[in-house]
């Protein structure tokens, strides 16, 4: 698998190598509100300036559908990515023709160029080929450096690997082994916490993963689905009907595999999904018909810890309660907290992922505590579904 380290090998002197990154950041009146992303690509960036190389960088920001949008330009994003590298970030208003090719062949050693939205041209979704090969136009080499955008079929994630040598970026590389730190060598007992709203959009994660853990812990509102598969009220609980029979099946695998399904032993219920509404814990089997389970209770918290604490990996996967509305983030925090202090005392190895996760974690504190947190939406998902990502494949 041609990794950083074999790239780095290489005389890259005067090179022109191509970057692909994920500048798709959250941003408010062109103030980005999370530079994680940013934050991530610069050791690739900044070895390969280091070793003699010119940067050519490309991202997707938005859906412009094909078309441009001057809403999706990631022109806004030249001065802090600029700011962080500490050299100056050129930017080219197009991604492919006879300006960017100029503008290539006058990048001076210690620069980059910054290539305007991928996705302003249709044919990086439809990974044409045609565009594939006028994005290598003059480069000497190829980095996926964007683990968050390896799931997608395009033309900057697998047709430029057709004219180029590739090779993977620094945080690829990290994103890579974290995940298989977990999947396919852990220090065991390995658990998963999955949580979230509905058992649908995890049923591949959760059969691929039985398999592989030796606990599973479901939280969040696809728990009440599976209170529901037990027969019994869920009272006016958000939970997937037609999931019923997902849920009894995963049980009844759950068994067959040796793996350990926790379910909550008791939620905290309300009568209303607002800030500061009242609630109360309550059995799981005792949910009230007009009451609403939002998050796992205090019983289940102290049963989540005790397995947890037995074992040497954790992954983590989906909020365990409705934690964008406080009080019902306490679950997800209390347990967040118990692993991050087990991570930092060097008893467990930690990685989480996902998007509401990421989030989940930064408003628990603890974001910055776990072993190896993804930003990777869809890709570590599908990692988790035991998928081979498009975008990995072509370099290994």
């Amino acid at each position: 698998m041609p990794s950083s380290k074999d790239l780095f090998e290489l005389d890259l002197t005067n090179k022109l190598i191509l970057v692909r990154v994920d500048l798709n950041l959250p941003v408010v009146n062109g103030i980005i509100q999370d530079e994680t992303r940013l934050q991530s690509i610069l050791p690739t960036i900044q070895e390969i300036i280091k070793k003699g190389g010119k940067v050519v960088l490309c991202s997707h920001f938005g859906r412009p559908n094909g078309e441009y949008n001057k809403k999706y330009s990631l022109k806004p994003l030249i001065e802090p990515l600029s700011k962080a590298l500490n050299f100056p970030i050129n930017f080219s208003p197009t991604c492919i023709g006879p300006e960017v090719e100029e503008l290539k062949n006058n990048l001076k050693h210690g620069q980059a160029l910054l290539l305007e939205n991928l996705r302003f041209h249709k044919g990086e979704e439809t990974n044409d080929k045609d565009f594939s090969k006028d994005l290598t136009l003059g480069i000497d080499y190829f980095v996926n450096d964007a683990f968050s955008c390896s799931h997608r079929k395009h033309s900057s994630t697998v047709g430029v690997t057709n004219f180029l040598p590739s090779f993977m970026g620094i945080h690829l590389e990290k994103e890579i082994r974290a995940l298989e730190s977990v999947l396919n060598n852990p220090k065991k007992p390995v658990a998963a916490i999955i949580g979230g709203s509905k058992v649908s959009t995890k049923i591949d994660v959760i059969n691929f993963l039985l398999k592989k853990m030796d606990i599973i812990i479901i939280g969040g509102a696809m728990a009440n689905t599976f209170v529901a598969a037990k027969g019994l009220n869920v009272g006016k609980s958000l939970f997937e009907k037609d999931s019923i029979n997902l849920a009894k099946d995963l049980i009844k695998k759950s068994k067959n595999n040796n793996c350990d399904l926790i379910l909550p032993s008791d939620f905290i219920v309300s009568k209303n999904l607002k800030k500061n509404a009242e609630n109360t814990a309550i059995n799981f089997d005792s949910i009230p018909s007009d009451m609403m389970a939002l998050d796992i209770g205090p019983k289940s918290i102290e049963e989540i810890k005790k397995h947890i604490n037995i074992c040497k990996t954790i992954l983590w996967n989906g909020p365990l309660g409705a934690f964008e509305t406080y009080p019902f983030d306490k679950g997800t925090n209390k347990v967040a907290l118990f692993v991050s202090s087990l991570t930092k005392q060097k008893k467990i190895l930690s990685v989480a992922g996902g998007g509401d996760t990421v989030s989940a974690l930064n408003n628990a504190k603890v974001l910055n505590d776990f072993s190896y947190v993804s930003t990777a939406g869809g890709a570590f998902l599908e990692w988790l579904e035991g998928k081979v990502l498009p975008g990995i494949e072509p370099i290994s």
